[in-house]
């Protein structure tokens, strides 16, 4: 009692948190113990000259540090003072400003160029008041410490002294009404719809987007993809490309497979060419010199052919031993592998591969070994091999393999491109290759490099002007989002179907609500219309559902919920579509024809229906479906990162201000032996249940391999051609155990 007491007397002038402990008690009461263990580990801090203020930081240190595996509980209670804490400083700066309506907040925020003026300009004072009674603050108990203090340290409006002027429901309102600015009928409902789904974390929309729509700059979109091209003005437009992208808080994938090797021709005289690591060294500099939004530098993943003459040196880019004139640390490197180098490795792994320059082979030969794909591209590659007009670079497979795996397990990249698999799933092939994916490799569509036509002297306004004319080509963008499994009943179909129909709209309507820091982007994204959506909460679904990670009933079962999923968000964008009308290139597509079923063997009589309805209906959206790391915004969720297994089931994360508790999602005794270890589990499981995803994504997926020190460099090997065994398109990072490698946090969605 004395403890009691004392923490009495610390807040016997402040009674309103008095009543909140009571309904903390209530929702807790077999965690909390009638806050004898919160007073006993709060009294440790206390001091009484502190101000009512700094006690409430302890309580919540208190809880924080009351977090374990045996009682994950105290990380929600965590996240319930701290949500006390910031309402009451919020309702100061309210009343500060004189705000008493969500209406007054709008005008107030767009007054000063917090919010866009674009919400006061397509809604009324009468529209925005009915929705203010859609905010449900009870939603906000739905969050733990660690998403909540995310979510208000860097989502939620603050002022530039750094006082948050919007709660975490306001925020989510905010985005639901720029999602559905531009809605012709029904406006309102889909208001609501959009903040439902977001507000009880059922689907988590890109970093961008949370973070950009409702404000002035909304750029919404994660991801973006371009061709080098082999001249000198082509390379500095990209790089002046990625610059404007990373400026807006965009990542950057980057296809250097059409650049020159070392030792090649320019304009005729022999081994001038500088090659391609010079040219990424560039945009390894770019990414530091221009920072996403003061936040974090920028981030670009560079993508190489494995046939490329450059490739040793390239897969020595993070390398720590070798010449550092050679090296780029900040990129991020990825290897495109045609079909036949992954038979070799298999069949023939004491056999020679043959490295080449691009250029020399369009020069000799009139066509470009990288503009095909499958067999038309092996016997390229062999007619090249054969011609001794063409300059090699010859090394032993095993020797590439080497390289490859040395790299991945000291850096944890070079990430995998299985282009034969991309391309010969690609619904849009009618239209283009697809060279690379992106920062986080969960995305493939149509590119086409950027050309330049001419470039001429004008008179504009009586002023000399020079002007250079570009054909824009196909600069890809990602809009990304995903579901949140373990926060559906993903074994009701009609509310996978809701679910996803809501969030297919709205990454549909962000292609007509962004900003685009580049104007290929644009074009490119009005034509194809792209969007990504994709999944978290993986690890988090199966446990609930008492399924191990290791069993033949996760490939099963996984493959019944993306089989839903898939199924949805077709039929989705086919209604769209009816009503909107369809994107530009549907015409001749796999969509159109009835060729994506058919390679998918999607031929049951439902699935037949659907063919059909595509058919008469059209396709609002080239691409769909694509599954991103989600790294923070999952971590916002409460929810398992994107499609990984757990680190640990608990760990403590060291942060600027305090060590910050990581719980498996709802652990409890009936969830705790599902969560095992990502390092533990038979990698081979994460492979297989990809191969199994794989048939219902029409792009690609962010998956991870997680090796041992006992991982051998045949074992390695035999992941990699599982993978492209199982029909994989591509693998994120190896993540080696004593290796730590950064998260994006750009393509998180």
């Amino acid at each position: 009692m004395g403890n009691r007491k004392k923490m009495i007397e610390t807040f016997e002038k402040f009674t309103e948190i008095a009543s909140y402990m009571e309904a903390i008690q209530k929702d807790f009461p077999e965690d909390i113990y009638y806050l004898g263990i919160l007073e006993d580990k709060f009294l440790t801090f206390q001091k009484p000259e502190l101000s009512i203020e700094e006690n409430l930081q302890l309580l919540i240190k208190a809880a924080v540090e009351l977090t374990t595996q045996e009682a994950p509980k105290w990380e929600m209670i965590a996240a319930r003072l701290l949500l006390f804490t910031f309402e009451r400083e919020l309702r100061k700066a309210e009343e500060s400003c004189q705000i008493t309506t969500l209406y007054e907040k709008i005008v107030y925020l767009t007054g000063r160029g917090l919010y866009g003026q674009y919400i006061l300009e397509n809604y009324t004072k009468e529209e925005i008041d009915e929705f203010e009674t859609f905010l449900a603050p009870e939603r906000n108990d739905l969050f733990t410490y660690s998403g909540l203090e995310l979510l208000l340290n860097r989502y939620v409006i603050h002022t530039g002294q750094g006082v948050a002027l919007e709660s975490p429901q306001e925020m989510f309102l905010g985005i639901a009404m720029h999602l559905a600015m531009k809605e012709q009928k029904d406006r309102a409902p889909w208001v609501k719809r959009f903040y439902d789904m977001l507000s009880k974390l059922q689907v988590t929309m890109a970093t961008p987007t949370l973070s950009n729509a409702r404000k002035p700059y909304h750029q919404l979109s994660s991801c973006f993809i371009d061709i080098v091209p082999d001249s000198l003005n082509g390379i500095y437009r990209s790089i002046d490309n990625f610059a404007k992208v990373s400026k807006f808080g965009g990542g950057m994938g980057m296809y250097f497979g059409k650049v020159r090797a070392s030792g090649s021709a320019i304009r005729g005289f022999e081994g001038a060419a500088g090659g391609v690591i010079r040219w990424i060294r560039l945009a390894n500099d770019t990414a530091v010199a221009v920072d996403q939004l003061g936040v974090r530098q920028g981030a670009v993943a560079v993508y190489l052919d494995v046939w490329h003459r450059d490739l040793p040196e390239f897969l020595n880019l993070r390398t720590n031993n070798g010449d550092d004139r050679m090296k780029a640390h900040d990129v991020f490197p990825a290897v495109c592998y045609p079909d036949y180098f992954w038979e070799q490795a298999r069949d023939n792994i004491e056999g020679d591969w043959y490295l080449m320059c691009p250029h020399e082979i369009l020069t000799v030969k009139g066509y470009a070994l990288e503009d095909c794909y499958g067999e038309a591209w092996k016997e390229k590659y062999l007619d090249c091999v054969q011609d001794d007009q063409i300059k090699k670079r010859v090394v032993p497979i095993k020797d590439i393999i080497r390289l490859i795996i040395k790299s991945a397990v000291e850096t944890g990249t070079p990430f995998t491109f299985n282009r034969d698999h991309v391309n010969r799933m690609n619904p849009n092939g009618h239209k283009g290759m697809i060279y690379c994916s992106n920062l986080c490799t969960e995305i493939a569509q149509n590119m086409s490099g950027i050309e330049e036509v001419e470039e001429r002297v004008e008179t504009v306004n009586g002023e000399t002007v020079v002007v250079t004319v570009t054909k824009p080509g196909e600069f890809v963008v990602c809009n990304l989002a995903s579901l949140s499994l373990g926060h559906l009943n993903v074994e009701d179909g009609e509310e996978i179907a809701d679910i996803t129909k809501c969030a297919v709209r709205a990454l549909d309507n962000v292609i007509d609500l962004n900003f685009f820091p580049v104007p290929y982007a644009k074009i490119n994204n009005e034509k194809y219309r792209p969007i990504g959506l994709g999944v978290s909460g993986y690890h988090h679904m199966l446990a609930k559902q008492g399924i191990s990670w290791e069993s033949e009933q996760h490939l099963q079962f996984v493959g019944d919920v993306f089989s839903k999923i898939h199924y949805a968000a077709i039929e989705a964008s086919s209604e769209i579509a009816k009503e909107k009308g369809s994107y530009t290139y549907f015409e001749g597509s796999d969509w159109q024809t009835g060729k994506y079923f058919d390679k998918r063997h999607l031929k049951t009589e439902k699935w037949n229906q659907l063919r059909e309805k595509v058919k008469q209906q059209g396709l609002r959206n080239a691409y769909l479906l694509a599954i991103a790391p989600t790294s923070s915004t999952s971590i916002i969720a409460g929810t398992s990162a994107g499609l990984d297994p757990i680190m640990n089931r608990y760990f403590l994360e060291e942060k600027k201000n305090g060590l910050m508790p990581r719980v498996a999602p709802e652990l409890s005794m009936e969830t705790f032996w599902y969560y095992k270890n990502a390092h533990y589990i038979d990698q081979k499981w994460s492979v297989r249940a990809c191969g199994v995803r794989q048939r219902h994504i029409d792009q690609a997926q962010s998956m991870n391999l997680y090796i041992t020190n006992e991982y051998t460099f045949r074992k390695v090997l035999d992941l990699y051609i599982l993978a492209w065994e199982e029909g994989v398109k591509t693998i994120y990072y190896i993540r080696s155990k004593s290796l730590e490698v950064e998260e994006c946090e750009v393509c998180s969605s």
